[in-house]
């Protein structure tokens, strides 16, 4: 009646010995072929390397800073965060900081999203 009562009730059902044999054995085959070359007519998959985002941000003061954030014509929190590899929090307090020593000036955006442009020279 378990057996049953696991299937009406949406559960798994419960396998043979042959079928848990099998996927035991399975894993084993799958790792000896993965690491060699794919399968014919499969293509292999790239696999994109998360990067650790820093907490540091980067220093203020540096010209070489300056200079990329001056060379951007729309300036967000996101394309900061991405392009100096921070948290999206470091790239809004980054803006927020480059605003108030006006070297970047807000244009537009609200509440979720602010856009900033290089303040003129």
């Amino acid at each position: 009646m378990g057996e049953h009562l696991s299937t009406i009730m949406g559960g798994a059902k419960k396998r043979s010995m042959a079928q848990m044999e099998k996927t035991q054995d399975q894993p084993d085959k799958g790792k000896e072929e993965s690491s060699g070359q794919p399968k014919k007519g499969g293509k292999a998959k790239t696999v994109a390397e998360k990067r650790s985002r820093g907490l540091q941000a980067p220093d203020m003061n540096d010209p070489k800073f300056l200079g990329e954030v001056g060379k951007m014509s729309a300036i967000t929190p996101y394309s900061l965060a991405s392009q100096f590899n921070v948290k999206l929090s470091v790239a809004k307090d980054l803006l927020e900081e480059l605003e108030r020593r006006r070297l970047v000036t807000l244009v537009g955006g609200n509440a979720r999203i602010r856009i900033y442009q290089p303040a003129a020279a």
